[in-house]
């Protein structure tokens, strides 16, 4: 809201304002002011009330229009004559409950009796920034509500014309708010910008330090802050727990998904099948062909030195139909000699048939020999054995140099290199001395998990750590000098610490199964630290047996922030797979140097053995190789001989050429290509029956095609579907927490921030009257507690509010409230009988101090309630005085029949 340069109050203090003459209406009230009065001169912010009218409102029939000025306004009368009224109306108007008003429990007791409904009308100004959709209502809004017998409570907002959008609208508090009234709707209820007799009475004048704070929080706005943080808390443990629910859900999900997968697959198996089962048709009409071919060769052309007749169409002539007939009968005797011979050497074909693959499968097998078995197969294979017997001769003499020295065990030149490092780091060059090599710098609890920890770590058992970039080169160059031409150590560099790095919140504390940390024996906290930050060693579980492992880790539940597992063996376990460890023995982390040893030794010997085996078998494969080159050279004579044998018995098959032409006709039609056949009728009709009972059995596991299809998707998209929403919600969590965590700190803050100044002016005011007091907050119990000495005093003589006169309690209660109003934003304000209990010296100087701020704020509008006539204010432009005539004696009747009812 834009602040504008505030007024102060006239310098003639004993000129009084002029009291507004009352004007008789024709119904029960007055209203003071017109649209000339210079107080319309001054300019506020958007918001601020500047009429209302009552109609048929609780006990009157009508209250209003009355005119309200831009800063300072006093709504003055006897009891009855309408003042909280006015004020009732206005909390209703702009969207309050009607707890709030404390005049009644319902909404329908604000209609007056014996009518149907009451109306109340609002008009806020709209000018200047702040103004709402000026282009729709100008420079005043017009709220108009409406409330039923029934409790029903409806709204017209429009401009000084009537009209809205170029129409009125209607809108139902309950259900669709225009964006003015859930702006003004927080201000209502916020008992600093309305404060009721009621709630002053229960919330400052209450015994209880708790009600007070209360009566601070909701006046700062700050206890919806913090209802509004226990709600988003409360969602997002709702949504939390829905995480976790569908995870189940999910998993359910990715199974079922995967079924309908595999049975969508098959699918396409399926339509292989029946792509094969067209090709294997189309073959079996072709081979039909081929076998009445062979019978009839001529059709296509062939000669056939078998069927020695010529043939002689049927059609040559009807002349000839004799001799055609004669040449029938010799080709059918011919026919019958020729069948005959042909199952005769039937038997022999196919034996030879099967000699012949014989002979290829054994040429075939003999081809692959040579081609996959030449001597330089053999070099390389005999070159690994040897270099593996070398690396495990070095590990030896590695192993029976460490019996004295356990580092030389991380390799020869280790002990000189941290020779170099000492004196390097005496002499200065270091900044921090590194650490390493770091299998070195660390001890097992438990020797049998040796291997598992050796595998884990790898290649870091040889690393160096260093604190920082020049020392890493410094060590870079020791290295160097230490190994020529070799392999140096990594070096890991990563700031130094005093103390181990707290994994509680992110290691994995098992019952039964230590991590790789708690295994460990670690001295140096920079070196645990480095093996935490490149590792994650606090994450990972060693589980000695390798079954008991991946029932851990593959379970339903795997254990809490476990990224892996190692069993004794060296395999490695993760949530989804395994692997198995190549090394068998460990080489840096084993305690038992004679024993390594000697195991070395015994894997030398196995080697050479090995060495020695392979030798001989390759001497072996070396002759059956000739061997097999005797046999090549003769299977390749044999299966020659056998294709001149096979070949003219094939040829040999006869039946007529009407027949041959309708199997051709018939070929053509399934498959238009000719196709070479080589199988025979009898074999394909076997595999394509076999195909069909496949088929047929796959349909009925499978069932309808479109079904299978349409659940396969589905299943598909309600898994991305679940998937995408797991991965948003948990991303929303995520977001939650990041700004939860910061607007926490800032509720705090700006918590701590209110309640400084809050006492700051609270001290302000009572120092104006001479009064002494404090303020106490206590955030952690939610407690404010409020001390006043009147008159100039020791401060051990304060007590607190309850001991004080009417009067006294008053006049602290409007520096409270004055205090409060310094350090919140609202249009308007409204006090409710703030002197009902004041004395005159106490009314004036709250009444000073109220015209003060008010001066000073001339950007807001202050409404006053009071009974008091307000003679003695001071002249001044910024203050208007409303006075209500007083009730007549049926008008108090009703008034009191209301309250009874209520």
């Amino acid at each position: 809201m834009s602040k504008r340069k505030s007024s102060s109050v006239s310098e003639n203090a004993s000129k009084r304002a002029k009291p507004v003459q009352e004007e008789e209406e024709e119904d029960e009230n007055v209203a003071d002011g017109d649209e000339d009065d210079p107080l319309l001169s001054v300019v506020s912010d958007a918001g601020i009330v500047e009429s209302i009218t009552l109609k048929n409102f609780m006990c009157h029939s009508l209250l209003g229009p009355f005119t309200f000025g831009s800063n300072v306004n006093f709504v003055v009368g006897n009891n009855g004559s309408g003042k909280s009224a006015v004020l009732t109306a206005l909390i209703v108007a702009l969207g309050g409950n009607a707890q709030a008003t404390n005049r009644g429990s319902s909404l329908k007791g604000f209609v007056k009796e014996g009518e149907s409904s009451a109306d109340v009308s609002i008009t806020l100004r709209n000018i200047g920034r702040d103004a709402y959709k000026p282009e729709v209502y100008g420079p005043a809004i017009i709220v108009d509500l409406r409330i039923t017998r029934d409790g029903l409570r409806t709204y017209k907002l429009r401009n000084k014309s009537g009209m809205s959008n170029a129409s009125p609208k209607h809108y139902n508090i309950l259900g669709e708010k225009e964006s003015l009234l859930i702006c003004i709707l927080p201000k209502v209820n916020n008992p600093v910008s309305v404060l009721t007799q009621e709630m002053s009475k229960y919330f400052l004048h209450s015994k209880g330090e708790g009600d007070k704070y209360k009566f601070f929080m909701k006046a700062t706005q700050l206890e919806q802050m913090r209802e509004d943080f226990v709600y988003i808390k409360t969602t997002k443990h709702v949504t939390e727990d829905k995480v976790g629910q569908n995870t189940e859900c999910l998993k359910d999900l990715k199974r079922k998904y995967l079924e309908k997968e595999d049975r969508y697959k098959s699918l396409a198996s399926l339509d292989e099948m029946h792509t094969k089962l067209e090709e294997l048709q189309k073959q079996m009409a072709w081979a039909l062909v081929r076998s009445l071919s062979l019978i009839f060769p001529s059709q296509f052309g062939i000669s056939n030195p078998f069927y020695p007749f010529p043939y002689v169409p049927v059609t040559a002539g009807l002349n000839k139909v004799d001799e055609a007939e004669k040449k029938y009968k010799q080709i059918q005797e011919q026919l019958e000699g020729i069948t005959q011979q042909v199952q005769e050497l039937q038997p022999k074909c196919a034996e030879l048939k099967a000699e012949a693959q014989k002979r290829n499968s054994l040429l075939k097998s003999t081809s692959n020999i040579i081609k996959f078995l030449p001597p330089p197969v053999f070099r390389r294979e005999h070159g690994v054995v040897q270099r593996s017997i070398e690396a495990n001769r070095r590990n030896l003499q590695t192993m029976e140099s460490s019996r004295s020295n356990r580092l030389r065990r991380f390799g020869d030149h280790m002990p000189a290199l941290l020779t170099a490092i000492d004196d390097a780091h005496r002499r200065g060059q270091f900044k921090h001395k590194p650490r390493g090599p770091l299998g070195y710098l660390i001890s097992l609890k438990d020797p049998e998990l040796a291997l598992a920890i050796e595998v884990c770590l790898k290649g870091q058992l040889l690393a160096f750590t260093c604190d920082n970039h020049e020392d890493e080169r410094v060590l870079q160059g020791l290295m160097t000098k230490m190994f020529p031409g070799g392999r140096r150590p990594t070096i890991i560099t990563s700031q130094f610490l005093p103390q181990v790095h707290d994994t509680r919140k992110k290691a994995v504390n098992h019952p039964e199964y230590p991590s790789v940390l708690q295994a460990l024996e670690i001295e140096d906290p920079v070196v645990a630290n480095c093996l935490i930050d490149q590792r994650g060693i606090e994450s990972i579980l060693l589980i000695k047996n390798r079954t008991e492992a991946r029932r851990v880790m593959q379970g339903r539940n795997p254990p809490r922030n476990c990224t892996q597992a190692f069993s004794k063996e060296g395999d490695q376990i993760f949530n989804n797979r395994s692997y198995t460890a190549e090394q068998t023995r460990a080489n840096y982390l084993s305690g038992d140097v004679e024993e390594e040893i000697r195991h070395l030794q015994r894997e030398m010997e196995n080697q050479d053995a090995q060495a020695n085996r392979f030798q001989q078998h390759m001497r072996r494969l070396d002759e059956d190789l000739k061997q097999n080159e005797g046999l090549l050279r003769r299977a390749h004579i044999e299966q020659k001989t056998t294709k001149v044998t096979i070949l003219p018995i094939t040829q040999i098959d006869g039946l007529f050429h009407p027949v041959v032409q309708t199997s051709v006709s018939k070929a053509t039609e399934i498959c238009p290509e000719r196709l070479e056949v080589r199988r025979t009728a009898r074999s394909l009709d076997s595999e394509i029956n076999r195909l069909k009972v496949k088929i047929s059995t796959q349909k009925q596991q499978q069932g309808n095609r479109e079904e299978v299809v349409r659940q396969y998707h589905e299943a598909l998209e309600s898994y991305k579907n679940l998937a995408q929403q797991m991965k948003n919600l948990n991303s929303f969590i995520k977001s939650l927490d990041s700004v939860m965590n910061q607007r926490l700190q800032v509720y705090a803050e700006l918590r701590r921030f209110l309640s400084a100044r809050c006492k700051y002016y609270f001290d302000s005011m009572l120092a104006q009257r001479g009064y002494t007091g404090s303020m106490t907050f206590d955030h952690k119990n939610e407690t404010l507690s409020i001390t006043v000495q009147p008159g100039q005093g020791n401060k051990a003589d304060l007590s607190d509010m309850r001991s004080l006169s009417g009067g006294e309690r008053s006049f602290s209660t409007v520096c409270f409230v004055l205090s409060l109003w310094a350090i919140t934003e609202a249009p308007f304000r409204c006090l409710d009988e703030f002197d009902v209990y004041m004395d005159m010296v106490n009314r004036r100087i709250s009444m000073d101090m109220m015209l003060k701020v008010a001066a000073g704020q001339r950007y807001r509008q202050f409404i006053f309630l009071t009974p008091q006539s307000m003679s003695t204010l001071p002249e001044s432009k910024i203050i208007r005085i409303l006075r209500l005539k007083d009730p007549d004696r049926s008008q108090n009747n009703a008034q009191r029949n209301q309250d009874e009812d209520q």
